[in-house]
């Protein structure tokens, strides 16, 4: 079976909840049928969000992350934070961030054990980390429901304030404190997750709350679930494009692909897999629809082969060297264009293709619309590509 780049266009607006027949009521649904939103960028789960709801509220989103707790933030693919459905926690933690929260546990070890401890010189080895741990955690359940940044910890716990000096000697030598790294392999781990945000919903900074320790799944088991979703939402895709996302190995990826009921499709650029009864029937009409989708999102991340969607000479316009992708104008299933905000609160863009009268209409409304939207938020992208910066400049 051959799946043509247009039908995959097509796909995306339908499956990624962009075509406005499409969207979602709730932010659940949101995080659960993208699996997962970005959120590395404090905005873009926000703003990912807003271009997928039926009614766009700032309101809706603190709902779910802190009123209900049916949204919350964690580790999950590539280390990468993700704001995911409180149901699909067991689910990530087995398939991706225990191996992640190992990883993390050994790098601490080693920058623990190579820099000086600032209190004498003691060993701070696996039972000093394992002690930092047990303290950190007893003295966040004192702090309550609103839970306490990482400055508030380390003011209560003497262990959390000792340092660790990143690439000793080199001009971009850093030194840190004990207290954030042991915070994130806590939340890593899945004992305590972010709570609301210390200035507002743009901010990076967050409050931690103890967490209940997740169910345990069979690492197969979940990788499978994972490779799953991922196919019912960005699917038909590469193996490659599922080791990119997922983190996974090549072994794990078919091995996840092994246990699943799927099918050898032929794409545009090459080979793919596709759910062997996914017909494509929920995009076969498609609904013209023009977005602006903010820093990392899924839709802009969801695949390491993306000519499909985005022109090849534009990829170094919209995407920062390190491959994150900024914030871009969409036109029925393509990149078109960049967009930022700028200081005045105004919304700016550039298409970087024409598609048309109707394309321009259609983006000029939207680009109205979410300027209306953010007000006089401000608003900075974390991982600016160059379109935004010169859009910015």
């Amino acid at each position: 079976m051959r799946i043509s780049a247009q039908e995959r266009r097509a796909r995306l607006g339908a499956r990624q909840m962009l075509a406005a027949p499409n969207r979602a009521e709730t932010v659940e649904e949101v995080a659960e049928r993208l699996v997962g939103l970005h959120a590395t960028d404090a905005t873009s789960v926000v703003l990912s969000a807003r271009a997928r709801l039926a009614e766009p509220m700032l309101a809706e989103l603190d709902r779910a992350l802190y009123e209900d707790r049916t949204v919350v933030r964690m580790h999950a693919m590539r280390r990468t934070l993700f704001a995911v459905p409180t149901a699909l926690v067991p689910m990530f933690h087995a398939a991706t961030a225990a191996k992640v929260a190992a990883r993390e546990r050994t790098m601490l070890l080693r920058q623990l054990a190579s820099s000086d401890s600032g209190t004498g010189g003691g060993v701070r080895d696996a039972e000093w980390l394992a002690e930092a741990e047990r303290e950190a955690w007893e003295a966040l359940a004192d702090f309550g429901e609103e839970g306490a940044s990482s400055a508030q910890l380390s003011d209560r716990v003497p262990r959390l304030r000792e340092t660790i000096t990143l690439s000793p000697g080199k001009r971009y030598e850093a030194t840190l404190r004990v207290g954030g790294s042991v915070l994130r392999l806590l939340a890593m781990d899945g004992r305590v997750r972010r709570a609301r945000q210390i200035g507002g919903w743009a901010s990076s900074q967050f409050r931690f709350v103890p967490a209940p320790e997740p169910q345990h799944l069979e690492g197969g088991a979940a990788q499978a679930e994972l490779v799953r979703r991922w196919l019912a939402t960005y699917g038909p895709g590469t193996s490659d494009d599922l080791r990119w996302w997922t983190g996974l190995t090549r072994t794990e990826v078919h091995r996840a692909l092994g246990r699943l009921d799927v099918v050898e499709v032929r794409l545009d650029d090459g080979t793919g897999w596709s759910a062997a009864d996914d017909t494509g029937a929920d995009a076969a009409h498609p609904e013209p629809w023009a977005a602006f989708l903010p820093t990392l999102d899924p839709a802009t991340m969801g695949w390491k082969q993306r000519d499909f969607c985005l022109d090849p000479a534009h990829r170094d316009l919209l995407f920062d060297s390190a491959g994150n992708g900024g914030p871009t104008v969409w036109w029925n299933g393509e990149m078109v264009g960049a967009w930022a905000q700028r200081g005045d609160g105004r919304i700016v863009w550039r298409l970087l293709a024409d598609r048309g009268a109707q394309a321009r209409t259609a983006v000029a409304e939207e680009a109205e619309r979410l300027e209306g939207w953010l007000a006089e938020r401000g608003l900075v992208s974390s991982f600016p590509a160059p379109l935004t910066r010169e859009l910015t400049g």
